[in-house]
């Protein structure tokens, strides 16, 4: 059996990704937290980007145990289980990072919505019920990824020869062609559906903000420059986000779909997919950091203080 890495450059780009976006996330995740604590005023976006920040942070300390033969094996528990809790989970927050990015893009899509227009309303009820589409969408993602506790096994506990391997340790045991059939159809409408109210809500926003702009065109003379509202701002933050979200997620389904439904992965491919499919989870939270104002305004005044400090 080939080992997960037997490309090395992908190996050390995927472990310098993970390093990246780990680190960035727990960096987002933390200054949400503490923003939320602060503030009596909970903003649901930062109760969403902060739900986002975790999911992502898990990915990635997966995608590490995964590339890690170390780190695997230190796990004091059989790899049988190991396979299939690293594998669920991997999928879980997969499907949650989904899920949390196309709620991102419909509440932005409602923010920026004039009082009078019926998507405005949506934003109480996302206030009132929040905690409750959290629980929806959790159990969406736990439901639809359990076939895999069932089919994925190590790969030192069988002797079958037409196992797919997964990484080095794990592989999925072959079902029948019908249910692979249906658990793909599921899966990929579940994502289709998500990533459609993603589309639709990122083209509002870019027909709003192409409107609003026409409108300021006639109220700002050419001699003033019109300030970037910090709506308009976290408008064009999320419509990025989703943007790259959705190239990359049909880059990797069509790698993995071509994968699992040929029942044949090249090492190579498992390490593109890797660093495919967990691109998005280290570029968001960087994104997110760069368009907010209040965390360029930290880093820079910790950056002037360590220089100040050096330099004495």
């Amino acid at each position: 059996m080939k080992s997960l890495s037997a490309f090395a450059p992908i190996k050390h780009c995927l472990v310098v990704q993970a390093g990246i976006g780990i680190s960035a996330n727990i960096f987002l995740l933390f200054f949400r937290i503490f923003t939320l604590l602060l503030d009596h005023r909970h903003k649901l976006v930062d109760l969403i980007t902060s739900h986002l920040a975790l999911v992502h942070l898990i990915m990635l300390l997966v995608i590490v145990f995964f590339v890690s033969p170390d780190l695997f094996e230190s796990l004091n528990f059989q790899n049988d289980f190991k396979c299939k809790v690293l594998f669920f989970v991997s999928r879980v927050m997969r499907s949650l990072s989904i899920c949390t990015t196309c709620l991102l893009s419909t509440l932005q899509a409602t923010t920026i919505s004039p009082s009078t227009c019926w998507l405005a309303r949506l934003k109480h009820k996302f206030t009132n019920y929040i905690i409750y589409v959290f629980i929806f969408l959790w159990c969406l993602s736990l439901s639809g990824s359990t076939n895999l506790i069932f089919n994925t096994v190590a790969s030192s506990n069988v002797t079958q020869t037409n196992l797919l391997n997964i990484n080095k340790y794990c592989s999925l045991s072959p079902t029948s062609h019908s249910i692979r059939s249906v658990m793909f159809t599921l899966t990929t409408s579940r994502d289709v559906f998500f990533i459609g109210i993603m589309l639709l809500s990122s083209a509002y926003m870019v027909i709003f903000l192409f409107r609003h702009q026409r409108r300021s065109q006639h109220l700002h003379s050419t001699s003033l420059i019109p300030r970037t509202s910090p709506e308009k701002r976290a408008t064009q933050t999320i419509l990025q986000l989703v943007s790259f979200f959705v190239v990359m997620y049909w880059v990797d389904f069509i790698i993995s779909s071509s994968s699992t439904l040929l029942w044949a992965y090249d090492p190579v491919v498992l390490d593109v997919q890797g660093f495919v499919g967990n691109v998005y989870a280290t570029v968001c939270p960087l994104v997110l950091i760069r368009s907010d104002k209040t965390i360029i305004s930290i880093l820079q005044n910790m950056w002037r203080r360590c220089h100040q400090f050096l330099t004495r």
